[in-house]
């Protein structure tokens, strides 16, 4: 069953996004890199590596639909951020912009019955609410510790110690 060419830019889309969120936690890597928080840059680049893994899924689903995989420019990505906070924030925000564009994807595999796709996407719907959940978590206790080193060095060794646990390398 090959995909519809609406779907199919869709998915592309979302696999260039999936690249793009790659891209955005390893510059967040890279400012947590240049503090004395390397837990926080472990957990970014773990989280990276996650979404280069999605992204491979989303290429591999077009191809063995049929489709015609189309890789675009990936935007830049910013390496600088005044606190852990804002970093966390920004991170939120990105998941829940992959968040919306999985849900927009689904509506439209329900619009077309593309059953098989609706199938492929539930899997992402389910992450994607681990990943927000995830995020959201740390900029809770973040927000709960405010400026407070003691707090926020606990908390970047929380982060380092899932980083390792989920690193790949």
């Amino acid at each position: 069953m090959k995909l519809s060419r609406k779907i199919e830019k869709a998915l592309n889309s979302q696999l260039n996004l999936e690249l793009s969120s790659a891209y955005a936690y390893l510059g967040m890597a890279a400012y947590f890199e240049s503090t004395p928080f390397t837990g926080f840059a472990k957990w970014m680049q773990a989280q990276s590596a996650e979404e280069i893994d999605h992204a491979k899924r989303f290429f591999k689903y077009i191809v063995e639909r049929g489709g015609k995989v189309d890789l675009q420019a990936i935007p830049a990505s910013p390496c600088d951020y005044p606190s852990p906070l804002a970093a966390f924030k920004a991170a939120l925000g990105h998941e829940q912009k992959v968040s919306a564009s999985i849900c927009a994807i689904f509506e439209l595999a329900a619009a077309e019955k593309d059953y098989p796709t609706q199938s492929f996407l539930k899997w992402f719907l389910d992450e994607q609410v681990e990943e927000e959940q995830n995020v959201g978590e740390m900029l809770a206790k973040l927000e709960l510790v405010g400026d407070h080193t003691m707090g926020i060095v606990h908390l970047d060794h929380q982060a380092g110690r899932r980083g390792g646990e989920d690193q790949k390398d």
